[in-house]
C-alpha cells in the first residue's frame, strides 16, 4: 500500500488544501506569519505522515514522524484559532476545520497505538 491510500493521509491532505484556498484571502500584512504558519503546518501533517509510513518497518522512527505530524497538526488548529480571533474565516469554517483537525489526530493517535497494524511491530517500552 502506498501513504496516499492512508485515510489520514487523504484528510491531511484535503485540509491543507483547503486552507491553502481560504489562506488566499488573509491580510497581506499576515503573508509572513499567520498565513505563511498555517499553511506551512497543515502541510507538514501530510508529509510527516508520508515520512512515517515509510519508515514503519522501524517501530521507533515510525511513531516518532507520526507524534510530529500530531504536532503538526495540533499546531495547525492553534493557528486556525487566532486566524478566527482575527476575523478572517467564519465561526463555520472554523469550527469545520477544527473538527477535521480533531479527526486527522484521532487517526494519527490510533496509528501510534497500533503501529502493527501498518506493518510495524508494535514497540513495547
Amino acid at each position: 500500500m502506498d501513504f496516499k491510500e492512508l485515510i489520514v493521509y487523504q484528510k491531511a491532505f484535503k485540509l491543507a488544501m483547503d486552507i491553502f484556498e481560504v489562506s488566499k484571502s488573509f491580510p497581506k500584512e499576515e503573508k509572513y506569519s499567520l498565513t505563511d504558519q498555517i499553511r506551512r503546518s497543515s502541510r507538514s501533517t501530510c508529509t510527516n505522515t508520508a515520512e512515517a509510513y515509510r519508515k514503519r518497518r522501524y517501530p521507533k522512527h515510525f511513531i516518532s514522524k507520526l507524534s510530529d505530524s500530531d504536532g503538526e497538526n495540533s499546531e495547525t488548529a492553534s493557528w486556525l484559532d487566532f486566524a478566527h480571533a482575527c476575523n478572517y474565516i467564519t465561526d463555520e469554517t472554523h469550527q469545520k476545520f477544527y473538527n477535521e483537525c480533531v479527526e486527522i489526530g484521532k487517526l494519527l493517535n490510533y496509528m501510534m497505538n497500533n503501529p502493527e497494524k501498518f506493518g510495524s511491530s508494535k514497540v513495547l517500552d
